[in-house]
């Protein structure tokens, strides 16, 4: 990591560009040092253990290219933060990938896992954790004297449990069960067929197993859970309940490894099926935490990681807290316009005095 600017010394003229990248597509942004958004940019997946290392690090590239040129200023630093960067070896790989791009060695220049970016967006506070569920889950927590708490996130070999992909794998488990007699009755025996235009689970599981269906589409299959949990399928309370109990073990694991129990912090909630928003589902994360971790408390994030990358990105630059709160605000409108949405009400968004 190249040397900062000193507290508010940024260069007159310039950008930071900042990188956001999953699974799924790759946000990119540039600011300037008034924290106005002159360029952004929406990719293709970066996720390098899913695309590959040599894919990831050219969707990063084509992209921290296309908003730089947009921008047509100088380039202060770069931020990538990436899902698929979960070990330090992975890191290390993808930096050295990255090194001989031009971009790479001009000013200050971060590189890590997307949680970060999770966390900033929630919250700036030095003891702190973020926990995200999306298509999968993953936890990572930071303390004061810059200690971190993570996890490997690999799936079911690193202990995991959850997220999009899991929950409606969960729901046509059960429906299968239900449909042999092997397990209780319940609404995916029915919403699942009619999701794929199919007759019964039986022509679903058929379809799975020949390839007709992918079996991507397991994340496609989550929202009906909260629809099911929301009607009283029992069946479909019990999915999202041990969902709550994994993302506060992991909160909880965290807070207890950095040695917080005793000290009031902020859990960062982030990801798709976090953001959704289901009330029940949210009331039983709260309650659980507070019996496992009674200083804790939920903070639900719905703006998009790539708001963290840039204010860390920004902050790595020297950039006063008067351009980070400006920035995070015109960062929150410009993605919730290219998202489609409305920028989140004060019950759920946080301060913007935080920067």
């Amino acid at each position: 990591m190249t040397a900062h600017h000193p507290a508010g010394a940024l260069p007159l003229h310039g950008v930071v560009v900042a990188i956001d990248g999953g699974g799924s597509k790759t946000d990119a942004v540039a600011i300037d040092r008034s924290g106005i958004v002159r360029a952004h940019s929406r990719g293709a997946a970066s996720n390098p253990q899913t695309q590959g290392l040599d894919v990831a690090v050219a969707v990063v590239d084509s992209l921290v290219t296309e908003v730089l040129e947009s921008a047509g200023l100088p380039l202060l630093g770069t931020g990538v933060f990436l899902s698929g960067l979960d070990l330090e070896v992975e890191i290390e790989s993808f930096r050295e990938a990255i090194a001989p791009l031009p971009w790479a060695a001009i000013g200050s220049s971060l590189l890590d896992n997307d949680m970060f970016a999770l966390l900033r967006t929630g919250t700036k506070e030095a003891n702190a954790i973020a926990v995200v569920c999306g298509t999968g889950i993953n936890c990572v927590g930071v303390r004061a004297d810059g200690e971190t708490a993570r996890f490997p996130a690999l799936g079911a070999i690193s202990g995991d449990w959850g997220g999009g992909s899991q929950l409606g794998e969960q729901a046509l488990w059960h429906a299968a069960r239900a449909a042999d007699g092997r397990g209780a009755a319940t609404e995916f025996s029915r919403s699942i067929p009619d999701f794929f235009g199919l007759t019964d689970i039986h022509a679903v599981i058929e379809s799975l197993h020949f390839g007709r269906i992918a079996e991507a589409s397991f994340a496609l299959l989550s929202p009906m859970v909260f629809d099911a949990a929301d009607g009283g399928d029992l069946i479909a309370v019990s999915i999202l309940d041990r969902q709550a109990e994994e993302i506060v073990a992991l909160a909880g694991a965290a807070i207890t490894r950095l040695a917080l129990d005793d000290v009031p912090v902020p859990v960062v909630l982030g990801g798709g099926v976090l953001a959704a928003g289901n009330l029940l589902f949210l009331a039983a994360i709260e309650e659980k935490l507070s019996r496992r971790c009674p200083l804790a408390r939920a903070l639900l994030v719905r703006d998009r990681p790539i708001v963290g990358a840039a204010l860390l990105t920004l902050e790595a630059a020297g950039a006063a807290l008067e351009v980070t709160v400006s920035a995070r605000s015109a960062l929150a409108r410009t993605f919730a316009r290219l998202d489609g949405t409305t920028q989140l009400d004060e019950t759920t968004q946080l301060d913007e005095t935080q920067g």
